[in-house]
């Protein structure tokens, strides 16, 4: 009495075999490779890479604020107009910062981005929106990304 258990017989039994290959005669040309070119973006994917941009130069220019971050690094991103308002907004900050009030030094603690919403005003513009928390309050902030001949570019920021 001979005991085959499910193993042995699948072992057992050979595989199946795959099709014979075909020799075909004649000049075989290879393909021509053709670029592969990248499909473009569609709207979605489009709004997805204004959300993750505006949240970046949020979190970058509220850390500007607060003296974390040198406003140069973000001079590739914003207008120069704006960097400009954001670099005097962040001196009169450490004024504040530096005088009496008890509160001025808890300014732009630990700011995190909540939220980002995006909307395509046109083909090159979009307008964001972003809610940041930090320690002691929650503020919004506003900016507007047109396309530029080789990246996004914030040519409005408003941070409440």
């Amino acid at each position: 009495m001979n005991a085959v258990t499910g193993i042995r017989s699948a072992a057992a039994t050979p595989a199946p075999r795959s099709p014979a290959l075909r020799v075909v005669s004649g000049t075989a040309t290879p393909a021509a490779k053709t670029a592969a070119v990248p499909p473009p973006l569609r709207v979605v994917d489009e709004a997805r890479e204004i959300c993750a941009i505006s949240r970046s130069t949020v979190q970058a220019a509220i850390e500007v604020l607060a003296g974390t971050r040198p406003a140069q690094q973000l001079s590739r991103r914003l207008d120069p107009r704006c960097l400009a308002a954001l670099q005097h907004r962040a001196a009169l900050t450490r004024r504040v910062a530096s005088g009496s009030s008890p509160t001025a030094g808890r300014l732009h603690r630990n700011p995190s981005v909540r939220s980002v919403r995006a909307c395509r005003v046109s083909d090159d513009v979009y307008e964001a929106s972003a809610v940041v928390v930090e320690e002691s309050r929650v503020r919004a902030v506003a900016l507007r990304l047109e396309r530029g001949t080789a990246a996004w570019r914030v040519t409005v920021l408003e941070i409440g």
